[in-house]
């Protein structure tokens, strides 16, 4: 299923069906005849979230069915990220499967290092190129400012401590951050393991703070879009020696 889809259905159940209905035992034996005893499972993992091993959160993820084909992300948002690339390296946080680092080498083919990282990369695909490193996103094995462009797409959203995992993303970067999340709504039963919600891109700079003076946030089809400029005067510069 592509993401085009799932945001459509995600506008059906998150804006359309009544919160008090989508919070129900009636909502949660509908969605059990899709996934059976996963979606009580899910509801469990948000409630105990302070209190998860490293091992039962990666027990989740790695049971948790594959929704979409290849990447999370739309069309639209891949394109938008592509366009933003800055510099001669880019360091994808939350590769899953190395998909967007493939659109990425194709879009932008002049790029000298890609990496991926993920907290498992045995399922990456194993592509020229492209290295790829086994990694908490709260503690990134890598020198500050490694990377000219810091990419991580359906990420925050499942980060309990989502602000040390920023501020990782923004020790990496020399020059830009591309964070993507998705426009939702938190309710007890849903079909995603996420511990962050942000249902507006106002909710979303919240988390951001402090917010550089050059950056961007939009919603791109119920996602929502934010890339930022570490130093932007200094990033003229270099533009202008290249």
């Amino acid at each position: 299923m592509k993401r085009e889809t799932t945001n459509r259905i995600r506008f059906v159940l998150e804006d359309i069906v009544p919160a008090f209905l989508h919070d129900s035992s009636l909502f949660r034996h509908a969605a059990s005849l899709i996934w059976g005893k996963h979606i009580v499972e899910l509801a469990s993992f948000r409630e105990r979230a302070p209190f998860l091993s490293d091992q039962e959160y990666e027990a989740l993820y790695r049971n948790h069915p594959r929704v979409h084909e290849g990447t999370d992300n739309s069309e639209a948002c891949i394109a938008a990220i592509c366009a933003d690339i800055l510099g001669d390296s880019v360091c994808d946080i939350g590769c899953g499967t190395g998909h967007l680092l493939s659109r990425i080498r194709t879009a932008v083919p002049q790029l000298g290092r890609l990496t991926g990282v993920d907290f498992a990369v045995d399922d990456a695909n194993a592509l020229p190129g492209i290295e790829y490193v086994a990694a908490k996103i709260e503690a990134l094995p890598f020198a500050d400012g490694e990377f000219d462009t810091v990419v991580c797409t359906h990420v925050i959203e499942h980060v309990l401590d989502y602000r040390q995992a920023i501020a990782e993303l923004r020790r990496i970067a020399r020059r830009r951050v591309i964070i993507v999340v998705p426009r939702e709504r938190e309710y007890r039963y849903t079909f995603n393991p996420h511990f962050n919600f942000f249902p507006y891109t106002h909710s979303f700079l919240r988390a951001m703070q402090p917010v550089p003076e050059a950056y961007s946030c939009r919603d791109i089809q119920r996602d929502i879009y934010y890339c930022e400029t570490l130093d932007a005067e200094a990033d003229q510069r270099m533009v202008a020696a290249e």
